[in-house]
């Protein structure tokens, strides 16, 4: 079964496939064009020939009208025996003549006789005579083998009224027949073409394959090392000259093999012995060699990369190119891996021989992610510090100048510059002391002490303090359970994180109807508790969310600053609650608030212990 399959994918058998499939579709075209003409033609030969009789019984029962107007028995008698003599033709299956009214007048089916001059209730009859426009259908009549029935309403009309309506239905299967032969007729002679177009196919595919199948199996010794066999020539045409050249490129790679193996053991024995990661490649910069350190560094496996473009394995094939380190000759690029958070320093050098000749290219890789994280932070911190600190200080300068100049003279403006200096002076000490506490919580310097509590408790008594500076403007609803639930916490450094996060959610909060929830929730199968604190403030974007525990960021730098913030709250409650053995978090919806999640560990305590 494998080796069918492995023949059908060969190129022989697709030109003959191709072959065939274009005499297919042209005969299915043609013949798809020759059934829809005939169909069409045969169809409008056959509704014309009813139409006419059609014609001539509506022009008869109009001069019937006109002759027996006074006698209405005599008139549908003579109705009915035109009808009976159309009625015999053989494609007409029934012919009626309905009234204005509706009601059945002649019928030329025997069988039917007996329903006239009751009412009719066809719909498309009713439809020719209320709108006087005849229509038709062809539908499958089931009481009679599932043959096509046509039906004709023609309205009968006379002074512009309509006087009733002909219902002719005729069997028009007889012309489906028709065409059912026509299209056996034209499939046996389809099928005659594709066995006769097969057999040329296979003669004339054989022709262009043979040569082709040559140099496939000489491609395979050459892959095996074998560079001495020569494909033969059958013919002068453009495969014939293929294969000369294919001739001409086995001697060409027979020469040039001797020399690269040479090249590759030298500069294989370099590589392996250097500390760095280091890739070489040929001189179209595809990957010869490449040891265990750059493996390491770039997370692929040995197998993965040989042969494949060095620049692409280092994902700079979009911004780099060999032109580039041929032109340098020694250049130093910045490699980042977004999803391993890595950072690779890469220095590229280009072997050249003494001809000028380019034989390939070194790549080596240092790996200076801790180093380029620590400057980033560094650089980082810096630039924000001195933000901090140049935004009061120049605020400061700007009110103290005022008042060199004379503003303190003036009873008005002088206590209102130096309570804004004082200000200013106040926020930079906090912007100080924050940076202390950071700076000996980053060298471990600072020691917590903790105590087990009942941490409901504790957290009742900070949201009273809170209820009593703010009752009049802010509502605190409390969702905390009654039962006790025990952990090991710093007084100061607990409370300073919950005096954080509730300060931030009430300046934070909407401004009319100021909210914020406190939500408790014990999970014991870990001995965990989570705490959630939500304001009914704007929110904060969801792709700034992760970002406001960091040092210094505000989502909204000028109104934190008119606020007086540092940027640095939660940045210190992050590390307090990470030195509790915690997790904080947040999550935010704009519009509807942001809820702050604090993870601690809870204590399981005696009932005998804790009354001690």
């Amino acid at each position: 079964m494998k080796r069918f399959f492995r023949n059908l994918q060969s190129l022989h058998i697709k030109l003959v496939i191709i072959y065939v499939l274009l005499i297919v579709i042209g005969m299915q075209i043609i013949g798809l064009y020759f059934t829809n003409t005939l169909e069409r033609d045969l169809t409008e030969t056959f509704q014309g020939n009813i139409e006419t009789q059609v014609e001539l019984i509506e022009n008869r029962i109009n001069e019937l009208h006109i002759e027996y107007a006074d006698d209405q028995d005599t008139l549908y008698q003579e109705i009915q025996n035109l009808l009976s003599d159309y009625g015999n033709r053989p494609e007409v299956d029934e012919i009626r003549f309905v009234n204005s009214d509706n009601v059945l007048v002649a019928t030329s089916r025997i069988s039917n006789e007996s329903n006239i001059g009751s009412s009719v209730t066809d719909a498309l009859t009713e439809e020719a005579i209320t709108s006087g426009t005849r229509n038709d259908d062809i539908y499958v009549n089931a009481n009679q083998d599932q043959q096509r029935i046509w039906l004709l309403n023609q309205p009968v009309l006379q002074d512009d009224q309509v006087i009733g309506a002909v219902y002719v239905t005729s069997n028009i299967e007889s012309v489906y027949q028709q065409l059912e032969e026509i299209n056996n007729t034209f499939i046996i002679a389809t099928v005659i073409s594709l066995i006769i177009t097969s057999i040329l196919g296979i003669f004339i595919a054989r022709t262009i394959t043979k040569p082709i199948t040559d140099m496939r199996n000489q491609a395979l010794l050459m892959s095996e090392g074998d560079y001495t066999s020569r494909v033969k020539i059958y013919s002068n045409d453009e495969i014939g000259e293929l294969a000369g050249s294919f001739n001409i490129l086995s001697k060409r790679v027979q020469e040039a093999r001797a020399n690269t193996e040479s090249e590759k053991k030298r500069l294989d024995s370099v590589i392996t012995h250097m500390s760095e990661g280091i890739i070489a490649t040929d001189r179209k910069g595809r990957i010869n060699v490449m040891n265990e350190m750059a493996l390491e560094m770039l997370g692929v496996e040995n197998g993965d990369v040989t042969g494949k473009k060095m620049l692409e394995i280092l994902k700079l094939d979009g911004d780099v190119t060999l032109d580039d380190i041929k032109e340098v000759n020694e250049s130093q690029l910045l490699f980042l891996d977004d999803e391993e958070h890595t950072m690779i320093r890469i220095n590229f050098s280009t072997i050249v021989k003494d001809t000028g000749f380019i034989n390939g290219y070194i790549a080596v890789l240092h790996d200076v992610t801790e180093q380029e994280r620590i400057d980033s932070e560094r650089r980082e911190f810096v630039a924000n510090v001195s933000h901090e600190l140049r935004t009061p200080l120049t605020s400061m300068r700007s009110y103290i100048e005022a008042l060199q100049e004379g503003a303190w003279q003036d009873e008005r403006l002088a206590p209102r510059f130096l309570s804004v200096t004082r200000d200013e002076t106040d926020r930079m000490i906090r912007l100080v002391e924050d940076l202390l506490q950071l700076s000996r919580m980053d060298n471990e310097a600072e020691e917590i002490e903790k105590d087990i509590v009942d941490f409901n408790i504790f957290l009742n008594r900070i949201i009273d303090r809170f209820e009593m500076t703010h009752k009049e403007d802010v509502k605190f609803v409390r969702n905390i359970p009654k039962s006790a639930i025990f952990t090991e916490i710093s007084f100061d450094k607990m409370g300073q994180v919950l005096d954080n996060v509730i300060s931030n959610a009430i300046k934070y909060s909407s401004s009319n109807n100021k909210r914020v929830e406190f939500h408790v929730k014990q999970n014991i199968l870990y001995n965990r508790m989570t705490v959630r604190i939500k304001d009914n403030g704007l929110g904060i974007p969801a792709n700034k969310v992760d970002r406001i525990f960091e040092r210094f960021y505000r989502v909204d730098k000028a109104r934190a600053r008119k606020m007086g913030g540092t940027g640095l709250g939660l940045a210190i409650s992050k590390e307090i609650i990470e030195a509790h053995d915690g997790r904080i978090w947040a999550n935010s919806v704009e519009g509807e608030g942001t809820t702050i999640f604090i993870n601690l560990p809870c204590e399981t305590i005696e009932e005998d212990d804790w009354d001690a």
